[in-house]
């Protein structure tokens, strides 16, 4: 009986400490920027910062199974990393004037009431975002720093060697020390922030449609890119293209339901079941785009895109969605982002406003200057536009050419069952 009892007891120990360490990855996750934010601070320093935050979660991984979860777990996270830190200054044989008055501030503040300030989880998005860091190292930091993802996890979304992470972030770390953790100037403030929603845009296009891989489709990049977007919305509600981005994001997030079929392969806008959108979510990104047309500066590319995406929103059909529309919001970027891939969406929506040989004249255009030469982007595109003019012969030969040329398993798949279809 006894031993019976036992088990059972050790059955409920096991099960309270599985719950304390998901208790303890949930917090995390949502608390990690703010601790770190709040640490990088108080300490002028964001590697440490972040290495100190490590070492409170594992003195929560440790404690929590036994003696419950705090009652307000991110205080006790902060409250034990300035310790760790307070400890650190003691044991150092010189301490100037600096680290003595930064320990008493440190120890001061451990208060179990603690409430984060926004402020900080910006100065550390835009100081993971630094200027001098590469966009693949300010991916890395940014995911690890302001979402709180392991090193393994970040392997896995990025699809790239546990090692490879654990240099970009070890490089970036390096580069960044010395650089003082402040908002920056109002000088630095445009190039800083257009690298933040740059890395939060190229985050969720990867995850909105895979570059590489079996998988057409790559949702926990995106809801990790949408996730910084609504953060950067909360703390700068006044900037029009944060606002701009994360309507677009939402937007295009409110299709994902049915942009998969049932074997996982890609299914495409015009063969997508509406009734599957999220008119929740198409609600939400559309209220940031209003909100960012209220601010009154006009629509910068994000916006621009967002508006876009509104359209497709919007429409019942393909065939009822205002293509003309959506034409005249692509020059409108094109004017401002004047890059190949918005005029090859442009052909793409002016093929189906004014017919498929006026699509084609514009992606040849393309294909006489050179543009995008090596993506499967082109000649998938003029394929479609040439298969539509009954053109098969050579529409074979463009779908084959771009299966040729992408390196995701489930575009190429679908590029070379059209061509067979052919």
């Amino acid at each position: 009986m006894a031993r019976g009892g036992g088990s059972a007891r050790r059955a409920v120990n096991a099960a309270a400490g599985v719950g304390a360490v998901r208790a303890v990855e949930a917090v995390w996750r949502i608390e990690s920027a703010r601790i770190v934010a709040t640490l990088a601070r108080m300490t002028g320093d964001l590697g440490l910062a972040e290495d100190l935050a490590q070492e409170a979660l594992v003195e929560a991984l440790e404690q929590w199974p036994s003696v419950g979860t705090p009652r307000n777990p991110g205080a006790w996270l902060t409250a034990v990393a300035k310790r760790r830190a307070i400890d650190g200054w003691r044991r150092r044989e010189r301490l100037d004037d600096r680290y003595r008055a930064m320990a008493a501030d440190l120890a001061d503040a451990a208060d179990p009431e603690w409430e984060p300030v926004a402020d900080d989880v910006l100065r550390l998005v835009l100081t993971a975002c630094h200027p001098a860091l590469s966009r693949e190292s300010q991916v890395a930091l940014t995911l690890r720093v302001v979402n709180g993802l392991t090193t393994e996890q970040l392997a896995r979304l990025l699809l790239v060697p546990v090692p490879t992470v654990q240099a970009r972030i070890t490089r970036a770390k390096k580069a960044l020390a010395g650089v003082p953790f402040a908002t920056p100037d109002p000088a630095e403030w445009s190039d800083r922030l257009a690298g933040v929603l740059g890395v939060v845009h190229l985050l969720f296009t990867e995850g909105y449609a895979a570059t590489s891989g079996a998988e057409w489709m790559r949702p926990e990049i995106a809801e990790e890119a949408l996730r910084l977007g609504r953060v950067l919305g909360r703390l700068l509600p006044r900037e029009p293209e944060v606002l701009g981005l994360l309507a677009l994001m939402e937007l295009q997030a409110s299709r994902f339901a049915a942009r998969r079929g049932p074997d996982g392969g890609p299914v495409l806008l015009e063969d997508q079941d509406r009734s599957r959108w999220d008119r929740a979510q198409i609600g939400r990104g559309r209220a940031a785009l209003e909100r960012a047309d209220a601010i009154g500066r006009g629509r910068g590319p994000f916006a621009l895109q967002a508006a876009i995406a509104e359209r497709h929103a919007v429409a019942p059909s393909v065939a009822a969605t205002d293509w003309p529309g959506i034409v005249r919001l692509y020059d409108a970027l094109a004017a401002l982002s004047p890059n190949p891939v918005v005029r090859l969406n442009r052909a793409v929506a002016l093929a189906m406003a004014d017919g498929p040989a006026a699509g084609l004249a514009a992606v040849d255009a393309l294909v006489a200057e050179g543009a995008l030469r090596g993506s499967h982007l082109v000649p998938s595109v003029r394929g479609e536009l040439l298969a539509r003019l009954g053109r098969r012969e050579e529409a074979t030969a463009a779908l084959a050419a771009a299966a040729a040329l992408t390196a995701n398993e489930r575009i190429r798949a679908v590029l070379l069952a059209k061509a067979a279809a052919l």
